[in-house]
């Protein structure tokens, strides 16, 4: 119930604790850092202080905090109870209500058969033919362009190399029949 110095907490815990005086200020930096014991610096000293009132209250303001969320938790506890019980009430395990179950079975699997029937003529869906249509005209529009580079090439090859059409055709594999797509 007294306030120190390092200095003075250096001669008295080797005597009264048993603790070496090397090890002390670790000690109490860790004391200090846990919240333990309370350090204030006025002017060029470090003060050290614990009273025990301190200790208690946080003690008490512990309880409270902690006894508050018990309470807090029995609410919800007896809420969720409550909706449970409430949830539970045209639920009873009766003949109608298995016989609505079974039916509601039969009606998922009756639903995703019909959707595999579906997915089954998906080709004739005019959404998907238009599609595939998209598709198509796009693709046909990259080889034509990629054609258009190949004879960009070749008579590239040509102008710069004197190749002969044949040779080049033979030589990276070009079918004689190579041609625009209609």
């Amino acid at each position: 119930k007294d306030v120190f110095q390092l200095k003075d907490i250096e001669k008295i815990a080797p005597k009264e604790k048993g603790i070496t005086s090397m090890s002390v200020k670790e000690i109490l930096q860790s004391l200090v850092d846990d919240g333990m014991v309370d350090t204030d610096r006025i002017g060029t000293s470090n003060y050290f202080w614990a009273f025990p009132s301190k200790a208690l209250h946080a003690r008490k303001r512990k309880l409270e905090e902690l006894e508050s969320q018990f309470a807090e938790s029995s609410q919800k506890k007896e809420a969720l109870q409550k909706s449970i019980e409430k949830a539970k009430i045209g639920r009873e395990d009766t003949a109608e209500r298995a016989a609505l179950m079974e039916e509601l079975a039969a009606l998922r699997q009756k639903k995703e058969q019909l959707k595999a029937e579906i997915d089954k003529y998906r080709e004739c869906d005019p959404d998907v033919i238009e599609e595939m249509r998209q598709t198509n005209k796009v693709a046909k529009e990259a080889a034509n362009r990629w054609t258009d580079n190949i004879f960009s090439i070749k008579s590239w090859a040509k102008r710069k190399f004197g190749f002969e059409e044949s040779r080049i055709d033979k030589s990276f594999g070009i079918p004689e029949d190579f041609d625009y797509i209609d």
